[in-house]
């Protein structure tokens, strides 16, 4: 007997929105906030569209849906890691917001896999402080209410201190600690194998964690 299918739809919704890389690289300094605020307007109705569409075609337990949105978006990190290896430096800045992207939109399944209403405004507070960028929720969620409200800011810098901003900040969003780890995703091709194992490892620990916060 073949194994049941694990699809999860929305494909354009997988892709980082240009309009976010804009912001992104306009204000690095808030790029967290502006990857969760975007991240609930799109994943959002993906996640509940998955769930719904999951549980009324087969009986899913919470943890056999949170593992199959582990697997899928793992692969999806592996996929695109070995895609963006390519340029090597050129290219690790944008490996690592769309791995930021894939793995946010991981959480909201995983979440809505457990029963969480995905549209909750305290999802996208959540995501912050799963990236370890918040000690709690409330305190999240006031910085994207701030972030929301506010005119945005070009960041006063060089091209330069702009993305070294950026890198610093996704490489906390995706759990990319060690400096050493970057090491190989600097070498055209040669990153292709460095971003898919590393994308992946980085994807399935944020996994982990998601499950245990929502499933205990």
């Amino acid at each position: 007997m073949s194994a049941l299918p694990e699809r999860i739809e929305d494909g354009p919704g997988r892709e980082l929105p240009r309009s976010l890389w804009e912001r992104l690289r306009t204000d690095p300094v808030h790029a967290p906030e502006h990857l969760a605020l975007s991240a609930s307007e799109r994943h959002a109705p993906a996640a509940a569209a998955w769930v719904q569409e999951r549980r009324s075609t087969y009986a899913h337990t919470p943890a056999e849906l949170a593992q199959m949105a582990k697997r899928k978006h793992a692969a999806l990190s592996r996929f695109g890691g070995a895609a963006t290896g390519v340029g090597g430096i050129v290219t690790v800045i944008p490996d690592m917001a769309a791995t930021a992207w894939i793995q946010s939109r991981m959480v909201f399944f995983i979440a809505a896999a457990y029963g969480y209403d995905p549209f909750d405004p305290m999802r996208p507070a959540e995501l912050l402080v799963l990236q370890g960028l918040y000690p709690d929720p409330a305190s999240a969620r006031q910085a994207l209410d701030g972030v929301g409200t506010s005119v945005l800011q070009a960041y006063v810098g060089s091209k330069l201190e702009r993305d070294q901003a950026l890198a610093s900040q996704l490489a906390k969003m995706v759990g990319r600690r060690a400096i050493k780890r970057f090491a190989g995703r600097l070498i055209p091709f040669a990153a292709i194998a460095f971003n898919a194992i590393g994308n992946e490892r980085e994807t399935r620990a944020r996994a982990d964690e998601t499950i245990k916060y929502y499933g205990g």
